[in-house]
């Protein structure tokens, strides 16, 4: 029989413990079992021994790194023959090592949820970037709480998207409510005849594109780009695009669409353009489904910027 693995991670104080408790002690979930819930580090808030007998869960802490091992891990199923498996993972250990780790025989993960304090990640994205997204990097959902009307959701939001683009992002308020209301105002108008990209609003323009490409169906977009087109690209497609900045400077990566053009064998590859573009949603192997495609209307040589970069916050 499987036992399903939950794995809470997110940077110091991000709100893990209290995730855990609404989940397991004053949710729903003690009703599926046993549960082994293995702390590793010590949270704001703490588990009482009561609640913990109430929801038949058993508290184990890993304090050290060097301790949380798969041969640790399997001692403890042996030992505490759990039905489900809550796992808080220490904010400055690497997800990595987890995620490569061999669990103990019928542990499955079956959803990674990690937790974002909407007063600190601003600070911590300046300051901590590699080590903070670490943690955020394989989450199925990223929940963002502590929010107030002065949340930069949107900033957030496009900071995680461009590392974990399957990652579901809800937003909580200080009372503990979900807010509903994440939509965006866009730092450009769409209802241009052509609407300009600046390096500036490429992040932002590139992220909502990808994921409302109907938005944009028929629009006409202009922006300075970078050529890639590779000989084994097929005839009459390049990718107008930009390297950005997801997390650091480790994790530059190529970012742009697929571009239909029947004089593309002429751009060269590696080269700066301005390019004006109608945008399509449809089918492209590239997505494996749909998605947006650019159908160039004028190509022209560019000169290259004096920052290659973009970035999405």
């Amino acid at each position: 029989m499987e036992i399903p693995v939950y794995l809470f991670s997110g940077f110091m104080d991000s709100g893990k413990s209290s995730l855990i408790k609404e989940t397991l002690i004053e949710g729903d979930f003690s009703e599926n079992g046993r549960t082994l819930l293995i702390l590793c580090e010590d949270g704001e808030i703490e588990f009482e021994e009561q609640e913990l007998q109430e929801a038949d869960a058993k508290l184990v802490l890993i304090e050290e790194e060097e301790d949380f091992t798969s041969e640790k891990l399997g001692e403890l199923s042996l030992a505490y023959q759990p039905d489900q498996v809550f796992i808080e993972y220490n904010g400055t250990w690497q997800m990595a090592a987890f995620l490569e780790m061999e669990l103990p025989k019928n542990w499955v993960l079956v959803q990674s949820l990690a937790t974002v304090d909407a007063t600190t990640f601003e600070m911590y994205l300046t300051n901590m970037r590699a080590m903070i997204m670490e943690q955020l990097f394989a989450a199925d959902v990223v929940i963002i709480n502590r929010c107030n009307d002065d949340t930069p959701k949107g900033k957030f939001r496009r900071s995680i998207k461009a590392l974990n683009r399957k990652a579901q992002i809800a937003y909580e308020r200080e009372d503990g409510t979900i807010d509903e209301n994440d939509m965006e105002e866009l730092p450009y108008d769409l209802s241009q005849d052509v609407i300009e990209i600046t390096d500036m609003d490429y992040g932002i323009w590139y992220m909502d594109a990808l994921d409302n490409p109907k938005k944009y169906e028929g629009k006409k977009v202009k922006f300075l780009a970078l050529v890639y087109r590779p000989e084994k690209l097929k005839k009459g497609v390049f990718i107008p695009g930009r390297f950005a900045m997801t997390c650091c400077v480790d994790d530059i990566t190529f970012v742009g669409f697929k571009c239909k053009f029947d004089k593309a064998a002429e751009i060269p590859h590696k080269s700066w353009i301005t390019i004006t573009a109608e945008m399509r949603n449809e089918f492209a192997l590239e997505y494996k489904g749909k998605g947006p495609v650019l159908y160039a209307l004028e190509v022209e040589p560019a000169e290259k910027p004096e920052d290659e970069l973009i970035y999405f916050s």
